[in-house]
């Protein structure tokens, strides 16, 4: 996923199920690079941007409900 509509189509319990795959994506991503494997830089960037798009839609989310 990468856009914030298809973001805003899903639960708040998907949400955080997607922010925390993303997180280990990020972690794993480190850990590579770490370990001299270099990945590809621009998945940091990618990962990166939709960590920021899932907590937005999650704060949008929990600002609509009060």
């Amino acid at each position: 996923m990468s856009t914030a509509q298809e973001y805003r189509e899903m639960s708040v319990e998907d949400l955080n199920k997607e922010l925390i795959n993303l997180r280990r994506e990020q972690f794993s991503l480190r850990m590579q690079m770490g370990s001299g494997n270099a990945p590809k830089t621009h998945l940091f960037s990618v990962a990166k941007h939709n960590i920021a798009r899932v907590k937005t839609v999650l704060n949008e989310k929990k600002a609509g409900n009060k």
